[in-house]
């Protein structure tokens, strides 16, 4: 369905809109998000299960509200507060979501395929579970953002802070993170495939350093890796006497 873009929303598909295409790694497509004319929120509330279809959420307070199952198509989340707001199994298609701020928000097992998440300031982020496609996060900062045994496929990161994330037992594949910072990662049981990484402008893996097989890093990368990367195979580093 075509769909003219407004608000803001920016065409990023096609060759333009390739991530991570270096030597080594396949690039991860970014969504192509053209809202339609959209219609202003009316208020009200979060319902459980709710649809809510070409809308318009300004600067709406959602904290400790139950969108448990419900599904946004072709919206709009600008401003928005989702401190504890319960969004399990939530469906996120076609949207883009930009200045969302709180604390403890659950999107555990929730669908994202084709978003944009701009300049988000949020706290222990519940994802696990969740299934990642075509979404890019641009800006701002997450900390521990939880991707346990999520799925995340044609995913990037850009210019963001991604503070403790766990992805622990998520399967990444064609997910690039460029111009961002990832301090104190869980990559334990982690699954990778081209995994560009290269782009990061910290890396710094907490947990399981030995789950890097099939991503790509930069030869500075691999130095700054090395004293744990030595830990991991058991090896001591001591200077000649």
């Amino acid at each position: 369905m075509a769909r003219r873009a407004v608000g803001g929303a920016r065409a990023t598909g096609g060759a333009a809109g390739k991530a991570g295409v270096r030597a080594g790694a396949k690039g991860a497509r970014r969504p192509e998000v053209r809202l339609p004319p959209l219609e202003a929120y009316r208020g009200g509330g979060l319902e459980p299960d709710g649809d809510y279809d070409g809308l318009r959420f300004q600067d709406e307070d959602f904290a400790g509200q139950d969108g448990g199952g419900a599904r946004f198509m072709d919206c709009a989340l600008t401003g928005c507060a989702v401190d504890e707001t319960r969004l399990h199994h939530a469906r996120f298609l076609d949207s883009v979501l930009t200045g969302l701020r709180g604390v403890g928000t659950d999107l555990a097992e929730s669908t994202l395929r084709d978003v944009e998440i701009v300049d988000a300031r949020l706290g222990g982020v519940q994802l696990h579970g969740a299934v990642l496609e075509r979404v890019l996060i641009r800006g701002g900062k997450i900390d521990y953002l939880n991707l346990r045994k999520a799925r995340l496929r044609d995913v990037v990161f850009e210019g963001c802070v991604l503070a403790e994330p766990d992805f622990g037992g998520a399967r990444l594949e064609r997910v690039a993170f460029t111009d961002c910072t990832l301090k104190g990662a869980d990559l334990t049981g982690v699954t990778l495939t081209d995994v560009d990484l290269r782009g990061a402008a910290e890396l710094e893996i907490a947990r399981g350093v030995e789950r890097l097989r099939g991503a790509v890093i930069s030869p500075g990368q691999l130095l700054d890796l090395a004293p744990v990367l030595a830990a991991e195979l058991g090896v001591r580093v001591e200077a000649e006497e």
